[in-house]
C-alpha cells in the first residue's frame, strides 16, 4: 500500500497549497514549513484541480479589470482631448492625442493585437561580418560567383 503524501498530512497543507499555486519557489516553501522539496515536487502532481483552476479564475479576472481601467483610461483621454480641441487649446490637444495613442498602444498590447517583438539590425553585427568574410573567402576561386554575391551583399548592406 502507497504511503500517503506527507504534504496531504501537513498540518499546513492550505497554506503549502497556496504558495505553491502562487507560484512561490519550492526550494522558498519547502524551507519555510520544514518539508522536503522532493514531497513538495510530488504533491505538486496531485493538487486539488479546484485550486488551480480558481487561481486561473482569479488571474482572468484580473486581466479584465486591468483592459476595463486601460479602457476608461482612453475614454477619458478621448474626453479630455475633445475638450482641449474644442477650447482652442492645440497644445494641450495634441497632449490628448499622444495620451490617446499611448491608451491605444496599451490596449493592443494587452489583447494581444500588437507585436512587441523589437527589431534587431543583423547589417553591423560583427556575426553577419565575420559570415561576409567567410563566404567572400570561400568563393575566391569562383570570380563571377564572387561578383554575383558581393553585389548582392551590396543591396543588402551597402558596403562589401
Amino acid at each position: 500500500m502507497p504511503r500517503k503524501c506527507t504534504i496531504c498530512n501537513h498540518i499546513e497543507v492550505e497554506s503549502i497549497n497556496e504558495a505553491i499555486i502562487n507560484g512561490d519557489p519550492l526550494r522558498n516553501i519547502a524551507e519555510h514549513f520544514d518539508v522536503a522539496t522532493t514531497s513538495l515536487h510530488r504533491h505538486k502532481e496531485h493538487l486539488p484541480a479546484g485550486l488551480v483552476q480558481a487561481k486561473q479564475a482569479e488571474e482572468v479576472t484580473q486581466a479584465d479589470n486591468l483592459l476595463a481601467q486601460v479602457q476608461d483610461l482612453q475614454k477619458r483621454a478621448v474626453s479630455l482631448l475633445d475638450k482641449a480641441e474644442s477650447a482652442g487649446d492645440l497644445k494641450t490637444a495634441l497632449q490628448g492625442v499622444r495620451e490617446a495613442r499611448g491608451c491605444l498602444e496599451l490596449l493592443a498590447k494587452l489583447q494581444g493585437e500588437l507585436a512587441q517583438e523589437g527589431t534587431v539590425n543583423v547589417t553591423f553585427a560583427p556575426q553577419w561580418i565575420e559570415l561576409r568574410a567567410v563566404i567572400l573567402q570561400a568563393i575566391e576561386p569562383f570570380p563571377e560567383a564572387k561578383e554575383a554575391l558581393t553585389e548582392a551583399l551590396q543591396g543588402v548592406d551597402g558596403e562589401c
